[in-house]
């Protein structure tokens, strides 16, 4: 099973159990921006309690899901994931927090068609802040690699006052005038 087909498959179930979500990560900014490979998925969710059992009764046939995991994620560091036993390949599950950015990224959030299923997905926007953050916190150039690659496909259309706005409360707003700028390049495959 390749990266794409769990998208769609972890997509599909993800629908039928009624769960909120939006895709984000290296997926989001593969359909978005310049694309590479992964080996993993992340899927923001909203999550309540009553929510659980549908979720893991849709994952339950193909995956490895522990249930403690699942409602231990209701608390800090609020995620959990679950592995393909077809490909081994991993999902991370991050709960969905009421911090501004978040529940603004998640209230923006747009219904695409990916690989031909219907998926709610972080808008461009979101995925350039939301790399650049995780850059703050983690610094990877695979994060700005990311976001530059989103920038190049996506730089006319971008809002950039909305961009500006958040990356000032997420601390990212020197990264993105150098990527609005030009001066950070998505690096050559």
């Amino acid at each position: 099973m390749t990266e794409q087909e769990l998208a769609v498959d972890a997509v599909r179930r993800l629908n039928r159990a009624g769960i909120a979500y939006l895709l984000t990560g290296s997926m989001a900014s593969n359909y978005w921006g310049i694309p590479r490979t992964t080996h993993d998925l992340d899927f923001v969710v909203q999550l309540p309690l009553q929510s659980i059992p549908s979720l893991l009764h849709e994952f339950w046939d193909d995956f490895y899901l522990d249930e403690p995991a699942v409602r231990a994620a209701l608390a800090p560091p609020y995620q959990f994931n679950a592995i393909d036993r077809r490909s081994a390949l991993k999902i991370d599950f991050w709960m969905l927090r009421s911090n501004p950015f978040e529940m603004s990224m998640f209230d923006r959030r747009l219904s695409v068609n990916l690989l031909g299923e219907r998926t709610w997905i972080a808008t461009a926007e979101d995925v350039i802040l939301h790399k650049l953050y995780w850059d703050l916190l983690t610094p990877s150039e695979r994060q700005i690699n990311d976001a530059a690659g989103v920038v190049a496909v996506q730089s006319d259309s971008l809002d950039r006052a909305y961009m500006q706005r958040w990356a000032g409360e997420l601390g990212v707003s020197e990264k993105l005038s150098k990527l609005l700028a030009g001066e950070i390049k998505p690096k050559s495959t």
